[in-house]
């Protein structure tokens, strides 16, 4: 009974966090262009971070250096991402999404947002307002933040 208790949280954010994978990989089949998950990952984190390189990439992901710079490749070669040298250091090009690439993200984005909205509904502003503090407090515990 004990270790049924102890994993209770564990299994809800699994099943979560799978509902969550299986809504985005819906939504890259219908309206991703043919990008894979990491692809999406990718071209997200270069919308957020503009102007960054793909070392910095390779960083935030903990991901395989020439696994990025495929992914990279591939997203330049799609015309989703661009590049342009890095003024202080010319060995080195900064990554940011093109207007497709950013159209496209934009996509994702809704979909996460309606995905959230209905994975949250029926809460009140201070029931997520909580939801969120205990989510940091998870993060944090683990040192995800």
């Amino acid at each position: 009974m004990t270790r049924q208790k102890n994993t209770e949280v564990l299994d809800r954010l699994h099943a979560l966090m799978h509902g969550l994978r299986r809504h985005l990989q819906d939504a890259m089949r219908h309206d991703g262009d043919g990008l894979g998950p990491m692809e999406v990952r990718c071209l997200a984190y270069f919308m957020r971070n503009d102007g960054h390189t793909q070392s910095d990439l390779v960083q935030h992901s903990g991901r395989d250096k020439a696994q990025i710079a495929r992914i990279v490749k591939a997203l330049h070669e799609r015309g989703l991402l661009q590049s342009s040298p890095d003024p202080e250091d010319g060995r080195s090009q900064r990554v940011s999404a093109t207007a497709e690439g950013q159209a496209l993200q934009r996509k994702m984005q809704q979909h996460r947002a309606r995905f959230e909205k209905a994975m949250t509904a029926g809460l009140s502003e201070n029931e997520r307002t909580t939801l969120l503090v205990l989510l940091d407090r998870l993060q944090d515990n683990v040192g995800e933040g």
